[in-house]
């Protein structure tokens, strides 16, 4: 689970040096600028192109560091947060409104499937908080498959909207130190060195409750599937 996680972090900072390589971040930072541009509509965009992100299941990654980047980590987080839940959402109801009986017939005659449908409906909430909590999860198809069970909207949204706080938070942190490094010399940021060492121990903070909070995740995710699994048996 920690080389998850440190897998997961290596993986973001590749990403950005790879635009900062190719110059694909000009891209990005254009569509920021343009969203920054809107004045008071800007987040409202922002969390609109979030949400259509999740439910067309494209790469979040850019977007979730890029609020960081843009409107720093408490904004950036708040607005991943909200437009991640609302594309889950609408991804949750396109499933179960829009797949027809024809889809949840097929997860009914799954045994496995339905297992998870039928035993881990009765936890509600907490499952769903769990996967949102194990990294590389497949967090936007599961949308679509809590849709087609059991799960109650409300616990869907509940456990959504908690569970993918700590991984926003650590993506729009990573964000925001890059943003501060990308405009060293070019605005006038400079900052000292204690300034850095505690952006450097915050997000160091950061990463360790995500490290944790996701073994927690894991072990409990894992005895329930696995009570689940016995009695299913």
């Amino acid at each position: 689970m920690v080389r998850a996680i440190v897998a997961s972090t290596l993986f973001v900072a590749l990403v950005l040096v790879g635009l900062a390589y190719f110059g694909a971040q000009d891209q990005v930072l254009r569509l920021f600028a343009w969203i920054d541009a809107q004045g008071g509509w800007g987040p409202l965009l922002f969390i609109l192109i979030m949400a259509l992100v999740v439910v067309f299941l494209l790469p979040g990654i850019m977007f979730t560091t890029g609020a960081g980047f843009a409107f720093g980590v408490i904004e950036g987080s708040v607005y991943v947060v909200i437009g991640t839940t609302l594309g889950a959402t609408c991804a949750f109801f396109l499933a179960r409104h829009c797949f027809g009986e024809r889809a949840a017939r097929f997860v009914r005659r799954r045994a496995r499937l339905k297992l998870v449908s039928d035993e881990l409906t009765a936890q509600g909430w907490k499952i769903v908080l769990l996967t949102r909590l194990v990294p590389f999860f497949p967090f936007k198809l599961s949308n679509y498959f809590f849709g087609l069970t059991q799960f109650s909207l409300r616990h869907f949204v509940g456990g959504t909207f908690l569970g993918i706080i700590p991984f926003s938070i650590h993506n729009a942190y990573l964000g925001s130190i890059a943003a501060d490094i990308a405009t060293l010399g070019v605005r006038n940021t400079d900052r000292a060195p204690l300034e850095w060492a505690l952006y450097v121990v915050g997000f160091c903070a950061t990463a360790a409750s995500v490290v944790y909070l996701s073994l927690l995740a894991w072990r409990a995710l894992s005895k329930y599937t696995e009570e689940c699994g016995n009695r299913g048996s």
